[in-house]
C-alpha cells in the first residue's frame, strides 16, 4: 500500500511587481476584544501593503476553534494557497487564536507543490539561491503507531522536496509538532537519528530545529515543517552556528543545531532553534523555577545574536512556549525589562520537550547588509 498522497506542482498566478526579492514575516496576535476575522483582516492589509505573497504560514490555534479560523483566513485571504502548519499552541489567555506568522516574498514568482491536492510547499528564487518552505506535511495513516507515523512523515517531507528540486541533504530548519511529545520524545529522536543517519548535509550540519508538544488538525502523531535552501552559485551558503552558552544537542541525544545562518539577498538571516533553560553540559537548569528558566533561556539567546553582531532589535519573528500559561507573566516582566514589548512574538501555551522545562523561545533575525 502506498501511504504517499498523489503531487503536483504548480505557478502560482500571483507574480508581485516589485524589482527584486525580498523575504519578510508578518505576526498577528489578537487585540484585546478583537474577533478572529478582524486579526485575519490586519494581516490581509500587511501582506498587500508591501504586495507580499505568502510562502507558508504557522497558525497557532485551539483546534475546537478549527472551522471558525479557517473560514476567518479565506474570507480574508482567499484561497489557502500556500503551507499551513496548524498546531494547538493555544493562547495564554483562553481566546481561540494565540496568533499567525506568515513567511512571505516580493518581487518573484513563487511555486507550489501539492501533495493529496493541498499545498505544502512553496519554492521560490533570490539571486544567490533556491529557497523552499514546507508546512502541514503529517502521515495519512494516523492509527499507527508514532514511530511509524513519523517515518511516514519523513516520507511525505522528501517527497515534497523532491518535488521541488531539493533533497533532504537541502534542509536548514524543522519545526516538528508532536502530540503527547513527553510519551515518546525519545522514541521520535532514535526516528529521527536513524533517518538523518545517512544524510550528508549540504551546510555540513544537522538543521535548526523545533520540538514541542501539541495537538494538530489531523489527529496525527506528528506534523511537520521545514525550509530547504539550495545556492545557484557559490556567493551564498548556510552555516551552523553555536551556542557561546551551550553544548550541542547531538550532545544529548537530539539531532539538531542550535542555529543556522543564512546569506540571503541583501543580508544575513540567523535561525535560532528552540532554545530553553538548559546548563552547558545538557541538564535542566532551575527546575521548578519558571522566572529563572526565562531569565536564562533569553540570556542563552542573546549571546547566540551577539555571537553573529546582531540584538533583540534584529528579530523579524519568534515564538513563545510556556508548559503553564500563568508563566507568561515571566516572560512579560522580561520583555519590559528590556524595553522589547514589540518583538514580534507569539505566545502559546504548549509542551516543551522535557517535563522539568517549562518555557522555551525559537526566532529569527535579519541583518541588513
Amino acid at each position: 500500500m502506498n501511504d504517499t498522497p498523489v503531487a503536483e506542482l504548480t505557478v502560482s498566478s500571483v507574480k508581485p511587481p516589485a524589482p527584486a526579492a525580498a523575504e519578510s514575516s508578518v505576526t498577528v496576535v489578537p487585540r484585546p476584544g478583537e474577533p478572529v476575522a478582524a486579526v485575519f483582516r490586519r494581516l490581509a492589509d500587511e501582506l498587500a501593503a508591501s504586495a507580499a505573497v505568502p510562502t507558508a504560514m504557522m497558525l497557532y490555534g485551539a483546534i475546537g476553534a478549527h472551522a471558525e479560523i479557517t473560514r476567518a483566513m479565506r474570507e480574508a485571504l482567499g484561497e489557502t494557497n500556500w503551507p499551513v502548519t496548524w498546531i494547538e499552541g493555544a493562547s495564554c489567555d483562553g481566546t481561540a487564536l494565540a496568533g499567525v506568522q506568515v513567511f512571505a516574498v516580493s518581487g518573484r514568482p513563487v511555486t507550489r507543490v501539492r501533495l493529496g491536492g493541498r499545498v505544502v510547499a512553496s519554492l521560490f528564487e533570490d539571486a544567490g539561491a533556491q529557497h523552499c518552505l514546507v508546512g502541514g506535511v503529517s502521515p495519512v495513516a494516523v492509527t499507527l503507531p508514532p514511530a511509524a507515523q513519523t517515518q511516514q512523515a519523513f516520507s511525505h517531507l522528501e517527497t515534497a522536496l523532491d518535488m521541488a528540486g531539493f533533497t533532504l541533504a537541502d534542509v536548514v530548519r524543522t519545526w516538528f509538532y508532536n502530540d503527547d511529545i513527553l510519551g515518546w520524545y525519545a522514541e521520535f529522536n532514535r526516528v529521527r537519528s536513524a533517518h538523518y543517519a545517512g544524510v550528508k548535509w549540504r551546510t555540513g550540519s544537522l538543521p535548526a530545529s523545533t520540538g514541542i508538544g501539541a495537538r494538530n488538525p489531523t489527529g496525527a502523531a506528528l506534523v511537520v515543517g521545514a525550509r530547504a535552501m539550495r545556492p545557484v552559485d557559490g556567493t551564498v551558503r548556510a552555516r551552523e552556528i553555536g551556542s557561546p552558552l551551550q553544548c550541542p544537542a547531538p550532545a544529548y541525544g537530539s539531532a539538531f543545531a542550535r542555529a543556522m545562518e543564512l546569506d540571503l539577498e541583501g543580508g544575513r538571516q540567523l535561525l535560532v532553534s528552540g532554545t530553553a533553560s538548559i546548563h552547558p553540559g545538557g541538564k535542566t537548569a532551575w527546575v521548578g523555577d519558571a522566572a529563572k528558566q526565562v531569565d536564562l533561556t533569553m540570556e542563552v539567546i542573546g549571546a547566540i545574536l551577539q555571537s553573529r553582531a546582531m540584538d533583540y532589535g534584529d528579530v523579524t519573528r519568534a515564538t513563545a512556549y510556556y508548559r503553564d500559561a500563568a508563566d507568561k507573566k515571566h516572560f512579560d516582566r522580561w520583555l519590559a525589562d528590556h524595553g522589547l514589548q514589540a518583538m514580534p512574538m507569539v505566545h502559546t501555551h504548549s509542551v516543551v520537550c522535557r517535563d522539568d522545562l517549562l518555557f522555551e523561545v525559537e526566532l529569527d533575525a535579519v541583518m541588513r547588509a
